[in-house]
């Protein structure tokens, strides 16, 4: 008769919970599998697809080694993905989009708005975390980014197959995060030239088509020695400064560009092509796989002068590039690429001038 009577307790206690649970489930104003946005745990996240409405598509893939790479082409740029993941676990809804102003904010987002879809790695068995079998990319996320809120301060979010929007927010971040989802290639792009330490490079071979007098090849031979080539005449210096050697070597590994212009104009882009390159870099690593860069000068703007007061010829701070062997047409800043531009006389003591 005890047992019963505890029976009966503990299923009215359970029944009482059930119903505050019904309860507080309909005056909620929203249902969290229409606002789960963020991520709980990133380090899962394989894939992030996103396109927008004047058919931008954007594929982020971690690759098996922990690297990301964009369109399955080109390393990503780390502090982006970063940033990117940082906000996918971090985001948080305010609140629902009032009812007023619902069917508006969704036609906007219909019009203009961001998908976004997240793949995680799951497994077929999971018993506790701690027996993990059958691993598999899984689509676990679908949802569209919106514009900001009138203050902001947030930004309209809506779930796939779902008719409420919601305003989310990332705590700490006074704006809105539209930006962080743009589905445009050359915004994820890592922007790295060159990025070999000394060990990992075989040779240099630097030209100056207007200098042939300064153009070398640099071996870095097994063992540590260094080995260089005048290619005017093709014969070996040997009275070199081997530090300066050392120097210009490691200064290959973090070379950048400044900015990606595939989409120039393309009168204007073939136009700098067609013209003599400034200098032209080739590098080939220990693998035996060479990155070859052409460099080209680039016109001064309207009324820029010397110290003499005579108009300059061409920018003195920034240059145009081919990189990536041919793939992209870029510009470069002489501030980050001077300690590569390094002439045969500058081994010997001597220095270069960009003319």
């Amino acid at each position: 008769m005890k047992r019963n009577k505890t029976y009966i307790i503990v299923a009215a206690v359970l029944a009482m919970l059930a119903i505050i649970l019904v309860v507080a489930r309909s005056k909620s104003t929203f249902r969290k599998s229409s606002n789960d946005f963020a991520v709980e745990d990133t380090s899962t996240v394989r894939r992030i697809f996103m396109a927008d409405k004047n058919n931008n598509l954007l594929t982020l893939s971690r690759t098996v080694q922990g690297n990301w790479i964009v369109n399955e082409k080109y390393p990503a740029q780390k502090f982006n993905i970063e940033m990117l993941l940082s906000t996918i676990h971090d985001l948080q809804v305010k609140e629902p989009v009032p009812i007023s102003a619902r069917n508006n904010i969704i036609r906007q987002m219909a019009a203009n708005s961001v998908k976004v879809e997240i793949y995680q790695e799951k497994f077929r068995i999971n018993l506790f975390n701690k027996i993990r079998l059958f691993p598999h990319e899984k689509l676990t996320k679908v949802y569209y980014v919106g514009g900001a809120t009138q203050s902001n301060r947030g930004t309209y979010m809506l779930m796939e197959k779902s008719r409420e929007p919601f305003i989310t927010f990332l705590p700490g971040l006074r704006g809105f995060v539209t930006p962080r989802y743009m589905p445009i290639e050359k915004y994820w792009r890592d922007y790295s030239v060159f990025k070999k330490n000394f060990r990992e490079i075989r040779s240099v071979r630097m030209e100056f088509p207007t200098m042939p007098a300064e153009s070398f090849i640099l071996n870095n031979k097994p063992g540590g020695r260094l080995q260089l080539l005048s290619l005017d005449g093709n014969h070996e210096i040997s009275n070199f400064d081997t530090l300066r050697m050392m120097n210009f070597l490691a200064s290959f590994s973090k070379i950048d560009f400044e900015a990606i212009l595939n989409d120039l104009d393309k009168h204007k882009k073939d136009s700098v092509l067609s013209s003599a390159p400034f200098a032209i870099i080739s590098l080939t690593d220990t693998t035996m796989n060479t990155s070859t860069v052409k460099i080209f000068h680039r016109s001064a703007y309207p009324g820029e002068v010397d110290i003499n007061g005579k108009p300059l010829p061409y920018d003195l701070d920034r240059a145009f590039a081919q990189v990536n062997n041919g793939q992209d047409f870029v510009v470069i800043q002489f501030l980050v690429f001077d300690k590569i531009l390094r002439p045969q006389s500058y081994f010997i003591g001597g220095g270069l001038k960009h003319n």
